[in-house]
C-alpha cells in the first residue's frame, strides 16, 4: 500500500474526520486502508467473530466497544480468521488480546489497549449502523486509512490501489 495517511490529510482534509490519537497498532500490518462495515457491541465480541468469517476483501471493520477496558473483543484466533477471510484491518474501540501473536499475523489491528480477558458471548452487537468515537462518526460504506502517523475517516474512496 502505497500512501501517508499526513498526505492524505494535506489533499484531502476538508473530506476527512481525523480520528483522536487514542489508539496503538497490535496487528502485523502497520499499514491499512478499506471500506469501513461497523460493528456496536459491548463486552461481547459474537458480531465480531461472525461477520469475520465473511469475506472480508477490501474491508475494514470498526468496532465499537464502548471503549470498555475490561475484556478483549479481538485475539489471535480471530485475527487469523480476518486475515484470512481478506479483512484489511480491525479499528476497535475497545482492548485486544495475543497481541504476540496478532504484530505477526498480516492484518491492520488498532486497538485502545490490550487485556487478556477475553469477551462474553451472548449473540448482542449490531452490524452496519452508524457509530462514533474518537471524535468521528463512522458509517457503513465510508472508507479509513490508517498508518503509524494517524487514522482517518473519508466519506468515499480517496486513492486507487
Amino acid at each position: 500500500m502505497n500512501f501517508s495517511v499526513p498526505d492524505i490529510c494535506d489533499e484531502y482534509l476538508p473530506q476527512l474526520q481525523v480520528l483522536e490519537p487514542l489508539f496503538r497498532p497490535y496487528g502485523g500490518r502497520l499499514k491499512f486502508c478499506g471500506e469501513i462495515v461497523t460493528i456496536k457491541c459491548f463486552e461481547d465480541n459474537s458480531m465480531v467473530k461472525q461477520t469475520l468469517a465473511t469475506d472480508g476483501s477490501g474491508k475494514v471493520m470498526v468496532v465499537d466497544g464502548g471503549g470498555s477496558l475490561r475484556c478483549a473483543l479481538l485475539g489471535d484466533m480471530l485475527g487469523a480468521m480476518a486475515a484470512k477471510n481478506g479483512w484489511q484491518g480491525l479499528l476497535i474501540n475497545g482492548c485486544v488480546r495475543d497481541v504476540e501473536i496478532l504484530k505477526t499475523i498480516d492484518i491492520g489491528v488498532s486497538a485502545l489497549n490490550s487485556y487478556p480477558q477475553k469477551s462474553e458471548k451472548h449473540g448482542i452487537g449490531e452490524l452496519n449502523i452508524a457509530v462514533h468515537f474518537a471524535g468521528v462518526d463512522f458509517k457503513p460504506g465510508q472508507y479509513l486509512y490508517a498508518d503509524e502517523n494517524g487514522i482517518v475517516a473519508a466519506r468515499e474512496k480517496l486513492l486507487s490501489e
